[in-house]
């Protein structure tokens, strides 16, 4: 059985174990060789605080999420994502059709227009996934350095769960909600750009890159 290989949540690098544990209960956290750093800080860390460096876009938490657990959470929530944004445009949809007739709410929620909806939210996830992955395989292929797409996609799909905040958008709706929208748009790219800096293992390369993946 080959054993699971870790990276280091500070300089990428591999690593055999994130800590060796002694008698008596006593852990110690593996240093790096690389960075002389630790391996993984965060194993030490609360969830919340990991959470919490993920929403701050630190790529060090990224790396401990991807490389360094064992959650594998990222197509549930790229399902939930989807009908977050499924459910913010039928609610514009349904919203431009005024009515005051409470059983248009029970009919509303068996039209097919939501399921069009997440559909629509699917295959627009769908072309910008297969953009992002071609491009970096297209740049694999010219400069010769390996990754996984693999692991990228996952990396896209856990990183886009800024789009869970569109529903308290649509909740607390007033006059900035556009504005909420787009800085929720700009949050989930700044994510996922993160994220990709976090799988790749040569750091130029992503500083490089980054910003031409933006655009697609």
């Amino acid at each position: 059985m080959v054993a699971k290989r870790f990276r280091c949540v500070e300089c990428n690098k591999d690593a055999n174990e994130l800590h060796r544990d002694y008698s008596n209960g006593i852990l110690k956290i593996t240093i790096c060789g690389s960075c002389q750093k630790p391996v993984d800080k965060y194993i030490e860390y609360d969830p919340v605080i990991i959470l919490i460096d993920a929403i701050l876009c630190k790529t060090q938490a990224f790396r401990h999420i991807l490389f360094n657990t064992t959650l594998n959470i990222h197509w549930k929530l790229c399902v939930f994502c989807l009908l977050c944004e499924a459910y913010l445009r039928w609610s514009q949809l349904q919203g431009s059709e005024q009515s005051n007739d409470p059983a248009d709410i029970i009919r509303y929620t068996k039209e097919w227009d939501f399921y069009g909806m997440f559909g629509l939210a699917a295959l627009e996830l769908g072309a910008f996934s297969v953009g992002v992955l071609s491009f970096l395989w297209l740049v694999q292929w010219l400069l010769g350095f390996d990754f996984e797409l693999s692991l990228l996609l996952k990396a896209l799909l856990l990183s886009s769960y800024g789009k869970v905040l569109l529903i308290p958008a649509v909740i607390w709706e007033h006059d900035y909600s556009p504005l909420c929208f787009s800085l929720i748009k700009l949050f989930v790219l700044t994510s996922n750009s993160q994220a990709i800096r976090g799988t790749l293992n040569n750091s130029s390369i992503s500083v490089a890159i980054l910003p031409l993946v933006n655009h697609i």
